[in-house]
């Protein structure tokens, strides 16, 4: 799939992506045309594993309310996918188990992607990332698009 996947596609957003939308700077106007965000049938859906990163991040960050608005408003336009989903956990399981049977270790650090993973695994969906984390999972696992630090 290209940048403009067509509009039956699902689309999971990673943390590094919904900061780019939140902040509306290049990369977010980039990604919300090139994937035309607004125009698709199915909105994008929203991992809460990366909802809790992106809310931790924002009060980490001490954002502004104007800025927790936006935030909330762009959350709610996602549809959640709660991770503890039998499919889900399914999912963690069988990438886990893959991920330790080619040597890869999941540290700590490491398991919040897992999740993130085995969400797109799970709802068929097509992973936005900035990250180069998912590299090791084959794309009959996962399908990944790695969206560019820069707007092209």
């Amino acid at each position: 799939m290209s940048a403009t996947g067509g509009p039956a596609e699902l689309l999971l957003l990673d943390t590094n992506v919904l900061i780019h939308l939140a902040r509306a700077d290049e990369v977010g106007k980039w990604v919300a045309e090139n994937y035309r965000l607004e125009e698709r049938a199915e909105r994008p859906l929203l991992c809460t594993v990366v909802e809790a990163e992106i809310r931790a991040l924002a009060s980490y960050r001490k954002w502004g309310a104007r800025k927790l608005e936006e935030l909330g408003k762009l959350l709610d336009e996602c549809v959640r996918v709660e991770v503890d989903r039998p499919a889900v956990i399914d999912s963690y399981v069988e990438l886990y188990s893959f991920a330790r049977s080619t040597g890869r270790a999941i540290w700590q650090k490491n398991q919040n992607d897992l999740w993130l993973a085995a969400t797109a695994r799970a709802t068929d969906a097509i992973l936005l990332t900035q990250d180069a984390d998912f590299d090791f999972l084959h794309p009959e696992q996962i399908q990944v698009e790695l969206v560019p630090s820069e707007a092209p």
